[in-house]
């Protein structure tokens, strides 16, 4: 079991703690303000200079080493420490307008800090679309502090009582004077402790106050990006470093080299060496690393050293074993855990006038992000640095270590922009490769995976197999209702630690199955998670964007068209009459107010937006679906409404258009927000109809962009994105917005031309078997 510093979850919640009642120290130290944290937030790091180095250290409270959250300095700018991933989501604006709204900053002398690790910040991570919503309370209090702290020490400058002043734009005013916020750190005698009570009792502003928060205002990282400044892992340079690229064996786990001939690659101008790998930690077991003095050499010779490995176990584990496996295992009714498990199921299913079985599957994913991972390590003093984009720091570090034969005290992660995540860069086993290389060799290694590397050692979504039924009692309502789903486990194969456990003590993945346990009252309700191990042990299942409802909500959202066609009812009217919002489906604060009522309500706002009900052109039809998100604490109600049409020549599919309406709370960052659901749902359609590959043999059949097609241009649908304005907690935007597409692009498959699909990727021969199988060709 992996060790964190910090706290780890509690059994059964499958995620990292969010933020605990904290003290908080406001002080001048050295030639500027700090607020800190007495025990730091869970969080992650991601931008850097080009050349590198490790920034310098904010000054610190002279008395204790604190995490800290923010500091302005004598000319009042404002400096936000960002311990999250920034990959393309702006979430360092989002952090920092949290504070800055509270505190009352010029935005305009706002800046964002990305930090490296450091034992202070705790649990690193970011995923799961938590950064927003697990850290909007506490930074906001953190921003309120800094902001009294501010007033009162203020006031005193001014000579003005504290409660004649107020602060605005980054100045304390008071009876017609007013003094900068740089010149209170420059002149006044900062020294203000919080306790975690006093901190609570604070009183935030309304939505109504905010002057930031859901307003529309320039995103932080913009101009770098668009002015090339900004750095990524892959713009990571050290002198005098040397180049790497990987030999990757036949095998994810089990290979062994058994012979190198580099004869070849010799002749490479700079080539200079392959290293097998010794890797204690067993991340890249069978791995030779060719070494050179560029990288445009060492992707050379890399073409003409001829490894022979001895194969693990997979090398003869095809896709279809993977999934002939998982539906024997559905039918052990003995193995997983249940998660859901009411009372009556069985009864229920003696009683029923109707019964509804189907079967639903999905196919291997992979990420393909923009920027082919990559790392670069060095040692100096007997302290390893590694230079990377990553997502989670606290997953890899005690794994580098392990691989190093160090203490985790002596390796430190420096992270970068990242060029696209997708949860990939959650699994940080890139970084295993580029420091046993620098160990190797003595020297600063940076290794960069090609396309078809990156594909081949990629932690991709597994497949998946899922049984659905469901029982209606004699006056056709739903009795009962059964998911039970076999997919490679993340969680299980990467950090068990998270694993939460069922009633009984059974331990499952939260993130194989969430979504399963949607929002629908269905009388008796059962939902079974198992482990597929035949694929834990032939890949390493990875994190994908939207995770587990990538395809338990699909299932979800087919079956509940399925299942609205056999009791004669509308998919929409089926689905509200569901939708209750009793019992465990009534929702709780703070995330959950109001429950599926919400959900109902976008349901009815996207139908009435995409004209469901009204006459379509021939062989075009509306499907409808819905998501909570991923967890069912933090849900994020989503309704997605696809406009299809299906060529019968063909066969293919053409997505017309996407209306979706999305209730997330709060809106902390609008554009910022609305990229999200935007890429969220392109990312839906490609997965849906584009993407997709198979395991073939130990490995992914498809390595490059030529046979592995995600969504292109042409191929964009209109899309008509709408959020419910509340002020309720503001909840996740990463992955929500994902999950309803494919499911809606189904039921409209089927509203088009009567043919249903139950497997993802959507491909035109299962469209043609479905319009043999209704006589509809």
């Amino acid at each position: 079991m992996l060790e964190f510093p910090g706290k780890l979850p509690k059994e059964g919640t499958g995620r990292p703690p969010s933020p605990g009642r904290r003290g908080f120290l406001i002080a001048a130290a050295g030639t500027g303000f700090t607020l800190a944290f007495l025990r730091a937030d869970t969080s992650l790091a991601a931008a850097k200079t080009r050349a590198a180095p490790a920034p310098a250290a904010m000054p610190a409270a002279p008395v204790f080493d604190p995490s800290i959250w923010f500091g302005i300095d004598v000319d009042g700018v404002i400096t936000v420490n960002i311990a999250k991933a920034e990959m393309g989501q702006h979430i360092g604006t989002a952090l920092a307008r949290i504070v800055a709204d509270e505190l009352e900053a010029d935005w305009s002398k706002v800046r964002l800090h990305y930090v490296d690790t450091d034992p202070k910040w705790g649990l690193m991570v970011t995923g799961g679309s938590w950064s927003v919503w697990q850290n909007f309370d506490p930074l906001s209090r953190a921003g309120a502090a800094g902001r009294l702290a501010l007033v009162e020490e203020g006031a005193r400058l001014l000579r003005v009582p504290v409660s004649a002043c107020h602060a605005k734009l980054g100045m304390v005013h008071g009876r017609g004077r007013s003094i900068a916020y740089g010149d209170i750190v420059r002149r006044g005698k900062l020294a203000r402790h919080y306790t975690p009570e006093q901190l609570q009792a604070i009183v935030l502003k309304t939505p109504q106050q905010r002057s930031l928060v859901g307003q529309p205002v320039q995103a932080l990282d913009i101009p770098s990006k668009t002015d090339g400044t900004a750095v990524y892992g892959i713009d990571a340079h050290i002198e005098g470093m040397l180049y790497a690229r990987p030999k990757i064996p036949p095998t994810r786990y089990g290979a062994k080299v058994v012979s190198i001939d580099d004869a070849a690659a010799k002749k490479v101008r700079g080539y200079l060496r392959s290293v097998a790998l010794q890797d204690p930690s067993g991340t890249v077991p069978g791995w030779v690393m060719v070494i050179a003095e560029t990288y445009a050499a060492a992707v050379r010779a890399a073409e003409l050293v001829q490894v022979k490995w001895r194969a693990g176990a997979a090398a003869h584990v095809s896709e279809q074993d993977i999934v002939n496996y998982a539906t024997k295992q559905l039918a052990d009714a003995t193995l997983g855990a249940r998660v859901v498990d009411d009372d009556g199921v069985e009864q229920a299913f003696k009683d029923a006038s109707l019964k509804l079985e189907r079967h639903y599957t999905t196919g291997t994913v992979l990420h393909f992000q923009l920027e082919p991972v990559n790392a670069v390590a060095q040692e100096i003093d007997g302290v390893w640095h590694i230079h990377a984009g990553n997502q989670w720091q606290s997953l890899i570090l005690p794994v580098l270590a392990q691989a190093l034969k160090v203490p985790e005290s002596q390796v430190m992660l420096h992270t970068y922009l990242l060029g696209g995540g997708f949860g990939r860069r959650l699994n940080g086993d890139y970084c295993v490769p580029a420091a046993l290389a620098a160990q190797a060799v003595g020297r600063p290694v940076k290794m960069i995976c090609t396309r078809a590397d990156d594909a081949r050692f990629d932690s991709p979504r597994s497949p998946s197999v899922q049984h659905l039924r469901m029982a209606f009692d004699g006056d056709g309502k739903v009795a009962a209702m059964v998911h039970e789903a076999s997919a490679g486990w993340p969680t299980q194969a990467m950090i068990p630690a998270l694993l939460a456990k069922d009633k009984q003590g059974h331990p499952y993945d939260p993130f194989a199955i969430a979504g399963a346990d949607h929002w629908y009252t269905v009388g008796a309700q059962r939902v079974r998670a198992v482990s597929n191990d035949l694929a834990n042990s032939s890949f390493r299942p990875g994190w994908l964007r939207s995770v587990g409802p990538g395809w338990t909500n699909w299932a979800v959202e087919s079956f509940m068209d399925e299942a609205a066609q056999a009791a004669k009812v509308d998919p929409l009217a089926f689905r509200l009459s569901l939708l209750q919002a009793t019992g465990r489906n009534g929702g709780s604060a703070p995330n959950a107010v109001g429950g599926a009522a919400r959900l109902a309500h976008v349901l009815r706002r996207a139908a009435e937006k995409a004209g469901w009900g009204t006459a379509m052109p021939p062989d075009t039809g509306l499907g409808i679906a819905a998501t909570f998100g991923q967890e069912r604490d933090m849900p994020t109600w989503t309704a997605c409404v696809a406009r299809v049409r299906v060529d019968r020549g063909t066969c293919m599919v053409k997505v017309e258009k996407l209306t979706m309406v999305i209730d997330a709370g709060t809106i902390v960052d609008p554009d910022g927000a609305l990229a999200q659901a935007e890429g969220g749902a392109l990312w839906g359609v490609s997965m849906a109809l584009h993407e997709g590959t198979a395991f073939l043999n130990g490995e992914v059949k498809d390595t490059n962009l030529n046979t592995y097609t995600p969504l292109r241009m042409a191929d964009v649908p209109e899309l008509d994105i709408e959020f419910v304005s509340s002020t309720q907690a503001a909840t996740g935007m990463g992955e929500p917005p994902t999950t309803a597409v494919a499911p809606a692009i189904g039921n409209a498959i089927f509203a088009a031309v009567a043919a249903r699909v139950r497997h993802l990727p959507i491909r035109p021969e299962a469209v043609l078997k479905g319009l043999d199988r209704h006589g509809a060709v």
